[in-house]
């Protein structure tokens, strides 16, 4: 396990209200890291499009993600917070990466929001 993986594992899945996580790289894509069993490479590039062609898009209409709807909450340069039934999706941007949690039934939402955007604070405060 790498330290980047451990940072979305110790700082966000020990919440208990964020199921899953990942980082992606803005400048290729790419996924640095995720918690176990997370595959969304083929998502990383929705959402490198949603917050830098398709913000107004995505604040009107939502997103699909993993063959789901979820309706956008808030969208803006920052962040992207999606709901779906009884789960959710929160996105935000630093100047390096896209932080991604998703949370399930049962989870609460704000806690969620409240992980991702605290790890994302520690990366754009890191120069990142």
């Amino acid at each position: 396990m790498n330290q980047t993986q451990s940072m979305l594992i110790d700082g966000l899945t020990r919440t208990k209200h964020v199921a899953s996580a990942a980082l992606i790289r803005i400048v290729d894509g790419n996924i640095l890291a995720t918690t176990p069993g997370f595959n969304i490479q083929s998502q990383a590039l929705v959402f490198l499009q949603a917050f830098f062609k398709e913000l107004l898009q995505v604040r009107r209409d939502g997103l699909y993600f993993k063959d789901r709807y979820y309706k956008c909450v808030r969208a803006d340069d920052h962040s992207i917070y999606l709901k779906g039934k009884d789960n959710g999706v929160i996105l935000a941007k630093t100047g390096t990466f896209i932080v991604v949690g998703t949370y399930a039934q049962g989870m609460y939402p704000s806690v969620c929001v409240e992980a991702v955007e605290k790890l994302a604070d520690y990366f754009r405060a890191k120069g990142n």
